[in-house]
């Protein structure tokens, strides 16, 4: 009997492509999904050293909600490494220009702080309507 433990290959992962939509859905629930599915940990393949996640493709980024007083309290920062540098934008601001840009600041910090994860966040595609570019993949609504 052959007790060793099945590394999976780079050539052997399987990438698929899901739809998630986050309208009236809260910021920290859907990203905490996607970040999920970028990584690949809902997949029995699931490897720490390799990027075996799937595409995410997110519809109806400007609908989603913050509970809570964070509307009004949360604030995105910014420094330039200079004196003085520092730029704060408050999460109304942020929601009215970019809610594209908040959604993937919330995915970016739930992933890991090298090279993986820069892979990992190319794989996500953020669409601020209900309309997205990406149906010739044919893509799997997610349901969560």
């Amino acid at each position: 009997m052959n007790n060793t433990t099945h590394s999976v290959k780079l050539s052997e992962i399987v990438r698929k492509w899901y739809v998630i939509d986050a309208a009236d859905k809260p910021l920290g629930r859907v990203a905490t999904e996607v970040a999920k599915l970028l990584k690949g940990k809902h997949k029995p393949t699931y490897s720490t050293h390799l990027d075996c996640g799937d595409y995410v493709i997110v519809v109806n980024s400007d609908k989603i909600i913050l509970t809570g007083n964070k509307l009004k309290q949360k604030v995105y920062r910014q420094h330039s490494g200079f004196i003085g540098g520092m730029r704060e934008t408050p999460y109304t601001i942020m929601m009215e220009k970019c809610s594209d840009r908040a959604f993937l600041l919330a995915v970016r910090g739930m992933l890991p702080k090298n090279s993986l994860g820069r892979a990992m966040i190319t794989k996500l595609k953020i669409f601020k309507g209900p309309e997205h570019t990406q149906s010739a993949q044919k893509p799997e609504i997610w349901n969560y």
